[in-house]
């Protein structure tokens, strides 16, 4: 497994910098290790609903997961806002960060990893090359 760490800085978009990432360190199976930090705005898509819902305020990252590769993301998120309520759902572009963000992903260089409509879903799920 390789270990790749970075930081991103205020005012990036966190689901976007990681597929560039990605694109740019040609990832093709990538999981997220570690990840905390803080956002200024977070958007975020909850179970089974289409819509995105749009956060306005400062919120402390406590979990990021999920996969990442140069053919796609599928991140899920879990933040807290200034009293500690927590929330989380579907990682989708728009989350800004506040301070910074601190992100280690590890990487298998055995497979990888694709993403392809599902017919049963609908959706592009993970399929996995190996």
């Amino acid at each position: 497994m390789k270990i790749l760490p970075f930081r991103l800085k205020p005012n990036q978009d966190l689901r976007q910098s990681l597929k560039d990432f990605a694109q740019i360190q040609k990832i093709e199976a990538g999981f997220i290790l570690t990840a905390i930090g803080s956002l200024k705005q977070a958007a975020i898509r909850f179970a089974d609903r289409e819509e995105i819902t749009i956060l306005h305020d400062k919120f402390e990252i406590l979990s990021l997961t999920g996969t990442i590769a140069n053919t796609g993301v599928h991140l899920h998120i879990t933040i807290s806002d200034r009293n500690g309520k927590t929330i989380g759902g579907h990682l989708v572009n728009g989350c800004i960060i506040y301070t910074t963000a601190e992100i280690v992903i590890g990487v298998s260089e055995e497979f990888r990893f694709l993403r392809t409509t599902d017919p049963e879903t609908g959706y592009l799920e993970l399929e996995i090359d190996f």
